[in-house]
């Protein structure tokens, strides 16, 4: 190694272990900020942001947190969660507007981010957690939707603050509720905010992959699992059984009917759009994408880890967009996993282009 290589490398030793480590969190509300804040207000109300905030501005009026109301009428197809916090940012800054209508997205897509670099860094590294918290935060479906009023920015965060915390449980060897309990009580609180299933697919996918890799899927029979469970369905049963019992609990029942089984039916269903479902569901995890490539000399153990990782991401993503009443927004739930691996793969030294692409090397830390 030649001097000028050895002042290069202590220099960047020092400049991660000192200026990254201590600012992680401060890079992370630049960039939060930079890209969710500006002219946040300035958009008009666009999609399904009025039947998010139309109920919450009718339960500040009338008092009545339990049924969202569009209008005269009920409105039962999605839960109240987004509802809720709506009618909170309006009820705590005192204004009714574009901006605070949307404070909640904004502010679910930074807690997932500050979760990355505070709770994941004692798996991926002061490194790969803000690598993971960068690639949360600058991915084409964050930035689109994440700066609406819609279901999918609280949704889609709600799973990976889910992920992250099972993970980091997981991997610092946590056992019982302390590598349940965190997941459940988000998993729960994702089950208010859309119903039932995607999200659930995309935090067990990984999470039984991982288990199978390490032969650990005894994990899922224990005793703590199943109050985990309990309580995911538990904290959505709080809501939906008050509200099956104040209102015609048979129309309740069509419309949740509905709503599920017009997905797996295939109702509207067109096969020009259903082909474009996995493109355009990859097109959400850009301009990261091509980096998927990048290939290392990890050691075999953290190998076949990163790759139980991987397949436990791509096979609910390819069995969601291959259901006939898919959307490609419905595949919007792996982002959390998908982050945490591309933390685990750009953490690494050693990477490099595969042969086919020139077999160059890709330092992350250069």
């Amino acid at each position: 190694m030649t001097e000028v290589e050895a002042e290069q490398r202590g220099w960047r030793q020092i400049f991660v272990s000192r200026f990254w480590q201590r600012r992680r969190v401060h890079v992370v509300l630049l960039v939060w900020a930079a890209i969710y804040l500006p002219a946040l207000g300035s958009l008009e109300i666009k999609g399904e942001e009025g039947r998010r905030i139309l109920p919450a501005i009718t339960m500040l009026q009338s008092g009545n947190f339990l049924v969202p109301y569009v209008g005269s009428e009920a409105y039962f197809r999605k839960p109240p969660l987004v509802n809720w916090l709506v009618a909170a940012s309006f009820k705590l800054t005192g204004v009714r507007n574009e901006w605070t209508a949307r404070l909640p997205s904004v502010f679910a897509v930074l807690a997932v981010a500050i979760a990355f670099v505070t709770v994941g860094s004692g798996s991926l590294g002061s490194l790969g957690s803000l690598f993971a918290a960068l690639v949360w935060l600058v991915n084409f479906a964050n930035v689109e939707k994440g700066r609406l009023i819609e279901i999918e920015a609280l949704y889609v965060s709600l799973t990976a603050l889910a992920f992250i915390f099972w993970i980091a449980a997981y991997r610092a060897g946590k056992n019982g509720l302390r590598l349940w309990l965190a997941p459940a009580i988000f998993l729960g609180l994702g089950l208010l905010t859309k119903g039932p299933l995607p999200h659930l697919l995309f935090f067990y996918g990984p999470v039984i992959a991982l288990l199978w890799s390490d032969r650990k899927l005894s994990l899922l029979a224990t005793r703590a699992h199943v109050t985990a469970l309990l309580i995911v369905f538990g904290i959505f049963a709080a809501w939906a059984a008050p509200v099956v019992l104040v209102s015609n609990s048979s129309h309740v029942a069509r419309l949740w009917s509905r709503e599920f089984s017009g997905r797996i039916s295939g109702e509207g269903f067109r096969l020009s759009s259903w082909l474009m479902n996995i493109p355009r569901s990859l097109a959400y995890f850009l301009p990261w994408l091509p980096l998927a490539l990048l290939q290392s000399d990890e050691p075999e153990g953290l190998r076949r880890s990163h790759c139980a990782l991987l397949v436990g991401i791509l096979v609910p993503f390819v069995a969601i967009n291959l259901v006939p009443g898919a959307l490609p927004r419905f595949a919007m739930p792996a982002l959390g996993p998908v982050a945490w691996w591309f933390g685990e793969l750009l953490s690494h030294d050693n990477l490099r282009w595969p042969s086919w692409l020139g077999g160059k090397s890709f330092s992350a830390k250069c």
